[in-house]
């Protein structure tokens, strides 16, 4: 698609964030800078990355069974609002991807696909069990910055059974494993190639 009309913001290719810096010119180019992923130009081809799913069937196998094991019970919806926003943190385009369209498919509203990255400043979108998963999943997800405290810890307790809070736990486990593998790898968002 060629843009024929100027514009002063632009969109972060990696959190889908309007940078405001960024100018499209009348070819459709965008010339904001990207810090997290300015490279020196490179004509070189990419270099081929492992395929994890053949490479290591069996442990490819074990945590599609971990994955399945973890979401089992829990709400569909709540799911996907989870590995959307463990994707989010790890900027994981491609599981993004995947996971807003299922969760679309799923019947996720829009203005809730919208929300999450915000929900703090968007609570009303969310119950407050997703809340409880979604700080649950952030404190899990960036560990090594402050660990996971306790009253983000409790809070989830609150809303969930020690059963469903070792499932919302081994989902936050396994979308960070998956996130890892794809970036990893090298997925490219837009595939799913699952």
């Amino acid at each position: 698609m060629v843009m024929t009309t100027n514009t002063s913001t632009s969109t972060d290719a990696n959190t889908g964030a309007g940078t405001g810096t960024g100018v499209v010119t009348g070819a459709g180019l965008d010339t904001t800078a990207h810090p997290s992923t300015d490279a020196p130009a490179s004509t070189a081809p990419r270099p081929r990355r492992v395929d994890f799913a053949k490479a290591a069937r069996p442990v490819f196998r074990a945590l599609i069974g971990f994955d399945a094991a973890a979401r089992e019970g829990l709400d569909p919806a709540l799911v996907e609002l989870i590995q959307i926003r463990a994707s989010h943190l790890n900027h994981c385009a491609y599981c993004l991807h995947m996971h807003t369209n299922d969760a679309r498919k799923a019947g996720e509203s829009e203005d809730r696909l919208h929300m999450v990255p915000v929900w703090r400043e968007a609570r009303h979108f969310f119950t407050p069990r997703e809340q409880a998963a979604l700080a649950l999943t952030e404190a899990v997800t960036l560990v090594a910055e402050r660990g996971v405290p306790d009253h983000v810890y409790a809070e989830a307790a609150a809303h969930f059974d020690d059963p469903e809070l070792a499932r919302v736990l081994a989902l936050i486990l396994t979308i960070n494993t998956w996130n890892r593998i794809a970036l990893a790898t090298g997925k490219t968002a837009g595939t799913n190639e699952r």
